[in-house]
């Protein structure tokens, strides 16, 4: 019998090496808005949302001053922070917007909306809100069909009027 992984497993929580641990923080709690739960000196701080122990670690153990990592090498591709309701994804596009922070892309992917950035370091980041999973577009046998499809972004800010 092939083992499967129990459906409620989660993954929870990611730890980042990053090479300037302020830096990081302006993004992380600065701009996104994670809470500081708990700090190690000038090396490390566990951030979370909705007072959680920690969602993500921040750390110089290893990287304190370090270049980022090449683009072009095995690693970590993205973090991803799923927004509970569209309205939220909203906000944090506004904040993204009015302090200039770039985006490095957007896209509708069926079930799913996200905002593509990359943290200080290059970490690469997606932002995104999932549909109701009954919107979730299948083919004929039932298999999820996601895609890859423009964001109306000016539409998505709209929700903040």
């Amino acid at each position: 019998m092939v083992y499967k992984i129990p459906s409620a497993t989660r993954i929870g929580h990611i730890h980042l090496k990053v090479s300037d641990l302020d830096r990081a923080l302006e993004f992380y709690h600065g701009l996104l808005g994670f809470e500081i739960m708990q700090r190690y000196g000038s090396q490390a701080v566990f951030i979370s949302a909705g007072g959680y122990h920690h969602h993500i670690g921040l750390n110089t153990w290893y990287s304190k001053d370090a270049l980022p990592a090449p683009q072009h090498a095995a690693g970590l591709f993205h973090t991803a922070i799923l927004y509970p309701e569209r309205k939220d994804l909203a906000l944090i596009l506004k904040r993204l917007k009015d302090a200039n922070y770039p985006l490095t892309g957007a896209a509708d992917h069926g079930v799913s909306e996200a905002l593509y950035l990359n943290d200080p370091d290059g970490n690469g980041v997606e932002l995104y809100w999932d549909r109701p999973q009954r919107q979730w577009p299948v083919d004929e046998d039932g298999e999820l069909q996601m895609v890859t499809e423009h964001l109306n972004l000016e539409e998505l800010l709209s929700l903040n009027r």
